[in-house]
């Protein structure tokens, strides 16, 4: 349960006249922003290279679940970051230290999940960053990087 299949089955039940978006993402060369992958779903978003643009103004969920990999683990402490941005302006982000000297071993593995509720404009914006994108694990879970949205309609 949990994996990227599992939700987007979810998200797939969304009424026709829902807004979400739920696609994978993966670092891009040079740049801490990371790229949408031509997989998932958009419904009433528009998905670009590095963002989600919104068509409908409401209260949307915005959520990232990230997994990463660390295979080479220093004995020093890594912060990792993550920030989801509106209009590339920081809205939400998640400071988490990684690989301290006294839960270092050989690989590590850790996944974080962000959510952010929060009212979204026609045209505004939503993508993630890291600062430390070549930890983000593209090779043994790809499917399992991902951003998201979803529209509360006002019948909920």
């Amino acid at each position: 349960g949990n994996n990227f299949e599992d939700y987007l089955r979810i998200l797939q039940r969304v009424p026709a006249n829902g807004t979400a978006a739920y696609m994978r993402v993966s670092s891009s060369v040079n740049s801490s922003k990371l790229s949408l992958v031509e997989k998932g779903i958009c419904e009433a978003v528009q998905c670009k290279s590095q963002e989600l643009v919104i068509r409908e103004q409401g209260l949307y969920l915005i959520f990232s679940h990230l997994n990463f990999h660390f295979p080479n683990c220093s004995k020093s402490p890594i912060d990792l970051k993550i920030e989801l941005l509106v209009n590339d302006t920081v809205d939400r982000q998640t400071l988490s230290t990684l690989c301290a000297s006294e839960t270092c071993q050989d690989k590590t593995f850790k996944t974080l999940l962000q959510l952010h509720l929060t009212h979204l404009n026609v045209q505004d914006r939503v993508s993630v960053t890291l600062n430390h994108p070549e930890f983000l694990n593209d090779v043994s879970l790809p499917n399992e990087n991902v951003l998201g949205v979803l529209r509360y309609s006002d019948g909920m």
